[in-house]
């Protein structure tokens, strides 16, 4: 076992010089007054071993521990808590288990975290809980007995309680361990499910790059093409623009015209429109003057009307004031008639109230008295009921607990043998449920044929994409062979089209440029190819002359005479290199062909009469001595080298009419090649997606039987789990049945004798209960005469102050009567007086507005007439309005139309600018360079615009097609392909991993119930001997309760202290209680003993008496489970029993210290002292 050595502290909370407390074998007490800092000792412990809650710690923040400073002493930074472990069994963990001396040591920085070291080297936090929870101890252990914590033990739940069977059985750590596990398992499946997901994403990666490394050669060569078909659709876009801007700045011109044509017009509708509105304001002066007098009339003559009748309205008034003068008159007759017998009837009234408040005090005391007297009877009933009610409750109670406890029993043997009866049939289910060997087969060999269909599917896949490849390739041999071809066709078609444009040309230049009637000469020979220069310095000007002998110069048929001299010897004749008619035969033959000058010159001398020399280059040489030199301009020669070009020309235009129709037949065949590759590319780019979406739906099968057998796996080891627990269930059900039956038998006989004495009190209870209901109704009368009387005296009281305000209310009344009367005559008069001068005013009013009506019936006509000649002119003014509206709507919109026009030319400028931009950034030219990038020639008609934008979309979307082309294809696929193996690898690993966790969880499972199980009958048993031992005598015992798994059941505590039956902890006294809980943690040690125990004052609910018990149980505990108890007291007799003291002062404020002493030492030198003494004596 580790033991604990010795606690420093520093810095921590209000221990802030260093302090050490050492901790040794035997009871170690810390004394102290409240408040000295003793339990910052026990939080000392818990944070170096490992806390976490600062709330626990007593603080907000866990900074908090850290010494906040005193008035006399700053605050510290840094907090430290050292503990230092015997480790010389070498009980710790294998990473601690080096050395035979631990020292753990946890610090805490003010702003930062806290960090723990063993021995000096860093160590996580869970490492030193794991140490301590395997020692059985750590901050949230029972073995820490913090104040508060035995009232804890008693008030907990069941399950809670359990958790002291989990230290008694060391499983704790387990539990740690096990939560560890599941969150590995947890993350496992997580990073499986991942991994999953990364090989189908790299599969299909994989299949994209062996597509991207074909699309590249084809890539570039489509990105040409679309370039050139750019360029054409820029060069027909670049001509219709300028065409648009020039239509547009005619339109313009256009609109500018119509503008001045307008703008015109407005002006004479303008001066028309402002004679006309200059008349009108004196027109619409009359008409308001006639207007404004008409009004003025009107006006006099209602406000005529308004008179007549605010008098009628006043004669009305005056009228009704008379009458209500003359009512007023005769009210006051009759009041004062009425307030003499009113008075008379209010002085009898206050004599008879005088007379009836004699005696009433009286007769007011003597109710008062018996009130009083019925109360205090009734006070002395109810104080008799109470007790017996008190006594009746206590029976009753005592009664009821009894017959709810048999009720309880019965209902839990009820559920007990229910619960019995179903764990015995789930054990059965799970026996039948447990055999998986048949489903596993199946499962294994669903996932054998996935696979094989998973492999089936990728030689699928590859077969069709290798296919797909070899279609691919030959339609990318197709397209280049059909672009070869219709190249090839197009350069045959311009080929042809600009030999038949030469042809055209030459032949208008070998027309004859005289008069077309006779055919010259030159037109009728043919000269051998290099002999053009010779046959025109031969013959000159005379080849334009015609053999017809009508023409004025004609050549006339001579034939070679054998007197002819001969040339030169080694001298061909130009004859026989010149086909011609025969009339030039005599001159031909006389005529020598030279290789070169100096021959020419040599034989020149040779020459007969009428013989020439001529060589190729042009040089002539007359026998009489005329020369031409070579290079010379010869006319002639040009028109034969023409005319011999026009022969070759028509030559070729006749062979290239096959070539032609040739080139294409080839254009149409490959593009039937190229389309019927395609059908039979989209064929195999279905057969592709077919097989890719059975490959998926197989790697989902796969998946599915891979979870399947791993669910099986799992099932089965929790069903392993399930029997196990079945097992215990059945068991612990059949022995808590067999107790529970005992218990009710025993206290069966008890409810009988409890009911005699209950129903003798309820007698004596229900007479004292009637006769309080008497006194009751008593007291209640008495008190109502009293509150009777005492409202009739305050109400005669009142009623006399009313009657005598009411007798000096008609007194004064009495006296202002005659001062009324006389008021009122004289309104009555003057009322009078002003009704007869009203009535004389209606007949002057009529006569007025008589004269009134005449004035108002000219003014009317007056203003009728001036309205008339008003609205003529405003007739006239709508209309010049209309007209000067509509010019300005003309003008408007000739104006709108410029300014469309304007906007046409500079959305057409515009276009050819932005045109340009859009030019230079697609294509990378100017607008010039164009046709030289479409390879268009100047004299063909440009195609349309439709066709050309429908190629370039056709090239796009077959270059879209392609997708992104990668160039390092096969690269990528080669990592892709070690990635896809490496990962595969990991995953088969993370499945063994995952097998190895469940399997792991389930015997951590199967190990803490073992030990769970085995703990709570170690525990039991030391609970009833050490419960006997503490209350000597009685007994008790636990029980699991509420849960068929043992790990998640709930502890009961039921005792029977002496001379006391059988009960629930919760049912006995609290000193019982605390003895109750200090027996069961005292098992708990001796189940599996503690290295430490720390008691924070649990010895205070406690007498003298159990005191002693338990101080004696602790040295007993120390010896027998080799623990180190520390206990906080303020009790003497706990005191006087520890082996040695330390005492915890605050001299200082604010500032805790620590001094000791060893009291067997002390006793050993007080023993010495006092023998020393003796002898001395």
């Amino acid at each position: 076992m580790v033991q604990f050595k010795s606690l420093r502290l520093t810095g921590f909370k209000s221990f802030v010089d260093s302090t050490e407390l050492r901790v040794e074998d035997g009871l170690t007490g810390v004394v102290g007054p409240n408040g000295c800092g003793k339990s910052n000792l026990v939080e000392a412990l818990r944070w170096v071993m490992g806390e976490t809650s600062a709330k626990q710690m007593r603080g907000s923040d866990m900074s908090d521990v850290i010494f906040g400073g005193t008035s006399t002493r700053p605050a510290r930074n840094v907090a430290e808590v050292a503990v230092v472990l015997d480790n010389a069994e070498r009980r710790a963990p294998a990473m601690f288990n080096d050395h035979e001396e631990l020292e753990v040591v946890r610090r805490i920085e003010r702003g930062g975290g806290s960090n723990y070291k063993v021995n000096g080297k860093d160590v996580r936090a869970r490492d030193v809980q794991l140490l301590f929870a395997d020692a059985a101890t750590g901050a949230r252990s029972n073995a820490m007995v913090s104040q508060g914590k035995i009232g804890a033990l008693i008030g907990a739940k069941p399950s809670q309680r359990r958790l002291v069977l989990e230290e008694a059985a060391g499983i704790t750590g387990l539990h740690s361990r096990r939560h560890e596990a599941e969150l590995r398992l947890k993350s496992a499946d997580q990073n499986l499910e991942r991994l999953e997901d990364v090989l189908v994403t790299l599969e299909s990666q994989i299949s994209s790059l062996q597509k991207q490394a074909r699309q590249a050669q084809r890539y570039r060569k489509l990105s040409e093409s679309i370039r050139q078909t750019e360029a054409l659709l820029f060069h027909i876009r670049w001509q219709e623009a300028a065409k648009r801007q020039n239509e547009a700045r005619e339109l313009l011109v256009a609109g500018e015209s119509a503008v001045r044509d307008l703008t015109a017009e407005v002006t004479r509708a303008t001066t028309r429109q402002a004679h006309i509105a200059a008349s009108l304001p004196d027109l619409r002066k009359q008409e308001a003057e006639a207007s404004a007098a008409l009004q003025r009339l009107v006006i006099e003559r209602e406000g005529l009307d308004k008179d007549k009748q605010q008098i009628e309205t006043q004669m009305a008034q005056l009228r009704a004031r008379v009458q209500q003068i003359n009512a007023d008159l005769a009210r006051e007759a009759e009041l004062a008639n009425d307030a003499q017998g009113a008075l008379d009837k209010l002085k009898y009234e206050r004599h008879e109230l005088r007379d009836a408040q004699g005696g009433e005090d009286d007769e007011l005391d003597d109710a008062r008295e018996r009130a009083a007297q019925k109360a205090l009877q009734v006070e002395e009933l109810e104080a008799t009921v109470d007790e017996l009610t008190t006594r009746a409750a206590a029976e009753d109670a005592r009664l009821k607990s009894v017959q709810q406890r048999l009720s309880e029993l019965g209902a839990r043997r009820i559920r007990l043998t229910d619960r019995y009866d179903e764990a015995v049939a789930k054990l059965d289910d799970i026996r039948v449920e447990a055999d998986f060997s048949d489903a596993l087969e199946d499962a294994e060999m669903a996932l054998e044929a996935c696979e094989e269909t998973v492999e089936q599917c990728k030689m699928a896949i590859e077969d069709v994409e290798m296919r797909l490849a070899e279609l691919r390739d030959r339609e990318d041999a197709a397209k280049i062979a059909e672009n070869d071809a219709r190249d090839a066709q197009r350069d045959v078609e311009a080929r042809k089209t600009r030999l038949i444009a030469e042809i055209d040309g030459l032949e208008s230049l070998v027309k004859s440029s005289g008069d077309d009637e006779y055919t010259p000469m030159i037109e009728q020979i043919t000269v051998q190819g290099g002999l053009e220069l010779a046959m025109a310095a031969a013959l000159g000007e005379d080849l334009d002359a015609p053999d017809a002998i009508q023409s004025p110069t004609h050549w006339a048929g001579v034939d070679p005479s054998t007197d002819d001299p001969a040339l030169p010897d080694n001298v061909l004749a130009l004859a026989r290199f010149v086909q011609a008619p025969a009339v030039l035969n005599r001159r031909l033959w006389q005529i020598g062909v030279v290789e070169d000058d100096a021959t020419g010159n040599w034989l020149s001398r040779d020459l007969q009469t009428g013989q020439r020399l001529v060589s190729r280059e042009g040089a002539l040489w007359r026998w009489d001595g005329y020369r031409i030199l070579a290079g010379a301009e010869l006319p002639a020669a040009a028109r034969l080298r023409q005319r011999n070009r026009l022969a070759e020309l028509r030559a070729e235009r006749d062979e290239m009419d096959d070539v032609v129709a040739e080139s294409t037949e080839r254009a149409e065949t490959a593009r039937d090649n190229v389309e019927r590759l395609n059908d039979q590319i989209t064929e195999a780019r279905n057969a592709e997606q077919e097989a890719h979406r059975a490959a998926r739906e197989a790697d989902s099968q796969l998946s599915r039987a891979r979870e399947e057998i791993a669910n099986i796996k799992r099932d089965a080891s929790a069903i392993e789990g399930r029997l196990q627990t079945a097992e215990e269930v059945v068991n612990r059900t059949r022995q808590d049945l067999d107790e529970l039956i005992a218990e009710q038998e025993k206290l069966a006989a008890t409810p009988q004798e409890s009911s005699e004495g209950l129903i003798e009190i309820k007698a004596a209870l229900n007479e004292k209960r009637a006769d309080l209901s008497d006194a009751r109704a008593d007291q209640m009368e008495a008190r109502s005469q009293l509150e009777r009387m005492q409202r009739d005296m305050s109400g005669r009281r009142k009623r006399l102050e009313f009657v005598e305000n009411e007798i000096a209310t008609w007194n004064e009344r009495a006296a202002g009567a005659g001062d009324r009367v006389a008021q009122l005559r004289e309104r009555q008069e003057e009322a009078q007086m002003e009704l007869e001068e009203l009535e004389l005013r209606p007949d002057e009013i009529e006569e007025r507005r008589a004269i009134l009506s005449d004035r108002i019936a000219m003014a009317e006509q007056t203003r009728k007439d001036s309205a008339d000649a008003l609205v003529n002119a405003e007739t006239a003014q709508r209309e010049a309005d209309q007209d000067l509206k509509d010019a300005e709507q003309k003008l408007a919109d000739a104006r709108e139309g410029r300014v469309r026009c304007e906007a046409l030319l500079e959305q057409a400028e515009q276009y050819r600018r932005d045109l340009i931009e859009r030019i230079r950034e697609r294509v990378n030219a100017t607008p010039d360079q164009l046709a030289d990038l479409a390879m268009l020639d100047q004299n063909d008609a440009l195609p349309a615009e439709n066709d050309i934008e429908a190629r370039l979309g056709r090239q796009s979307r077959e270059r879209e097609n392609l997708g992104a082309v990668n160039l390092r294809a096969e690269v990528e696929l080669a990592e892709m392909e070690e990635q896809k193996n490496t990962l595969a690898t990991e995953r088969d690993d993370l499945l063994a991993a995952i097998d190895k966790l469940r399997n792991g969880i389930n015997q951590l499972n199967r190990e803490a119930r073992q030990r769970l199980n085995k703990a709570f009958e170690e525990v039991d048993k030391h609970f009833q001997q050490l419960f006997v031992r503490l209350f000597g005598g009685g007994h008790a015992h636990l029980m699991l309760t509420d849960a068929d798994d043992p790990l998640n059941a709930g502890l009961e505590i039921m005792a029977s202290p002496p001379g006391k039956k059988l009960q629930h902890l919760s049912l006995l006294s609290g000193g019982e209680q605390a003895l109750t809980a200090m027996a069961l943690l005292f098992a708990v040690f001796m189940t599996n003993p503690a290295p430490i125990c720390v008691l924070d004052e649990v010895d205070a609910p406690l007498d003298d008496a159990n005191v002693d018990r338990f101080c004696r149980l602790l040295e007993a505990i120390g010896r027998h489970a080799n623990t180190r108890f520390m206990v906080i007291t303020h009790h003497r007799m706990t005191m006087a029993r520890m082996n040695r003291l330390f005492g915890v002062t605050m001299a200082e404020r604010g500032v805790s210290s620590l001094v000791s002493v060893d009291l067997r030492q002390a006793e050993v030198y007080s023993q010495k002292e006092q023998h020393e003494l003796n002898l001395t004596s």
